[in-house]
């Protein structure tokens, strides 16, 4: 059942994700037992909570002060420093269970209430940590889930790029451009992916890897990470057939030469 919805979800155009839910059911994944409807429930209840606190927030500078006063002080939800790599930080159910986790999971939850009353906020192309910005245009503002929903500064913003992605790292105005809510959904998975392969559990990484072409089927780069890993494993035919899948969602002639290759390469070390 889990797996049809992310067959549906794969289907769907960007802007009708629930981001929330969608989370949620790839939490689900990794935990089948579980009854989705408390944890619909809690977000149903945070959503209330800053819909009636955001009555008078008309800036984004106020409602991003009414996300962090019930996601941060009433409900506790905060970064989790001391066990960051937790694969139970990147799991939405694990953050809701837990009050604690990864920024990105913490920012689809600002996001969503944010949006379910009606106010814009988005997710930033930002490396490594993830921010959100509430509201539009030049009032809008720039906030930090992981760190108690604090407002960031464009001074704070450099150090903050600096720490995470080294001392010569520049802003790029790529960095706050809005992602799309696929790649929000890509991003929270490949964080456990990433934490995977790193403890050189690469049939798990394919597993997450599964997931988000099955979600993302036309982002072309997954399929490229997906087909290296079931190289990886041994699974030449399975590889083939993500690269075949992967040639089918590019018209750049380069990366399709790549391809081309590649399958050549794959076919033999078959032969």
């Amino acid at each position: 059942m889990l797996i049809d919805d992310l067959t549906r979800l794969g289907a769907l155009d960007d802007d009708e994700i629930d981001l929330a839910e969608a989370a949620l059911v790839l939490g689900a994944l990794d935990r089948p037992d579980a009854d989705l409807t408390p944890y619909r429930l809690v977000l149903q209840h945070i959503c209330s909570e800053v819909f009636v606190t955001g009555t008078d927030a008309e800036t984004p500078a106020q409602q991003a002060a009414v996300l962090r006063d019930v996601l941060a002080a009433r409900f506790g939800f905060a970064g989790d420093r001391e066990t960051y790599d937790d694969p139970a930080n990147a799991n939405l159910l694990d953050v809701i269970d837990r009050r604690k986790g990864l920024p990105v999971a913490l920012s689809i939850l600002y996001i969503a209430a944010a949006r379910a009353v009606g106010w814009t906020a988005d997710g930033l192309n930002m490396p490594a940590h993830f921010l959100i910005r509430i509201g539009g245009g030049p009032v809008s503002v720039l906030q930090d889930p992981f760190n108690d929903g604090a407002l960031v500064t464009g001074e704070q913003l450099d150090v903050l790029l600096r720490r995470v992605a080294g001392q010569a790292a520049r802003l790029q105005a790529s960095h706050l451009e809005p992602l799309s809510n696929r790649a929000i959904l890509i991003r929270l998975l490949n964080n456990i992916a990433a934490r995977a392969e790193q403890a050189d559990d690469l049939p798990r990484a394919l597993v997450l890897h599964e997931r988000m072409t099955a979600i993302a089927p036309m982002m072309t780069a997954l399929w490229w990470e997906r087909a290296r890993l079931e190289q990886g494993l041994g699974r030449v035919a399975a590889a083939r057939s993500s690269l075949s899948a992967m040639l089918e969602t590019t018209r750049n002639a380069a990366i399709s030469e790549q391809i081309r290759r590649a399958l050549e390469g794959l076919a033999r070390s078959i032969n």
